[in-house]
């Protein structure tokens, strides 16, 4: 089964050309990392796919449905969520009221019990059901994106899109994010990380997607696109170029 397939997308900004001929598919519940370099186009690439930007041409398909013209709102109602970088919770809402948000905004105001007992349960896994009458803006920067995850969970998506999940996280609260991560892959999602941290991004994808100005480099596991002479030039560096820097 297809979840999502990009195929030839193409994104100008005036004369930058981010995007050039981007194709790849996402079979089933895939674990794939997605890395590059700074300017890569990796941003670019997941605002074109969650539809916070139009993509200059080329096609997004999430399973049957093209979604590469679809505002965000729709693409969520679709299958496809996704974090940010910069967490983005209603610091002024609760860690609870955060969790009924997507449910409300996919059209579920029935089931409140419900929703309020999957919440619970979302926040317990999170290891963060301590904080749920806290204000949003309380939490730490990692407890941030623990909620944001939860809220992913809320919406039960079938791809997931992690934008550098694991910078500046505390590394008890990391061992959550794996537990998440496997979780939600293991219930049937396709899950897309985007990470500069090596280790995480090389114990947990099954298949690497490399970025680099633009182009996809490389497309296959980790072992592969680790040495591959191309990987290693334009992102993961050289001896030479590591004994330089130090």
């Amino acid at each position: 089964m297809i979840h999502l397939k990009v195929t030839n997308l193409h994104k100008r900004f005036g004369g930058n050309h981010v995007l050039k001929g981007v194709n790849f598919e996402v079979n089933g519940p895939e674990l794939i990392g997605l890395i590059g370099p700074n300017g890569a186009g990796k941003t670019t690439l997941t605002n074109v796919l969650d539809g916070a930007i139009k993509p200059t041409s080329g096609t997004v398909y999430l399973g049957e449905e093209r979604i590469d013209q679809l505002q965000p709102y729709q693409v969520a109602r679709a299958g496809l969520g996704r974090t940010f970088q910069v967490t983005r919770s209603f610091r002024r809402m609760t860690v609870l009221e955060n969790l009924y948000v997507p449910a409300l905004a996919m059209g579920n105001t029935s089931g409140t019990a419900e929703m309020k007992e999957k919440a619970m349960d979302v926040l317990e896994f999170l290891t963060i059901d301590h904080l749920r009458n806290e204000f949003a803006q309380a939490l730490s920067g990692g407890q941030q994106k623990l909620l944001e995850l939860g809220r992913l969970l809320m919406l039960s998506p079938d791809v997931v899109i992690l934008d550098e999940p694991f910078a500046g996280v505390h590394p008890r609260l990391m061992e959550v994010i794996y537990a998440y991560i496997r979780r939600v892959n293991e219930a049937g999602a396709a899950i897309i990380i985007i990470s500069h941290q090596m280790d995480s991004i090389f114990s947990l994808s099954d298949r690497l997607l490399v970025l680099n100005f633009g182009d996809l480099i490389a497309d296959g596991p980790p072992d592969e696109v680790k040495n591959d002479p191309a990987v290693i030039e334009a992102y993961l560096g050289s001896d030479d170029e590591e004994e330089d820097a130090a």
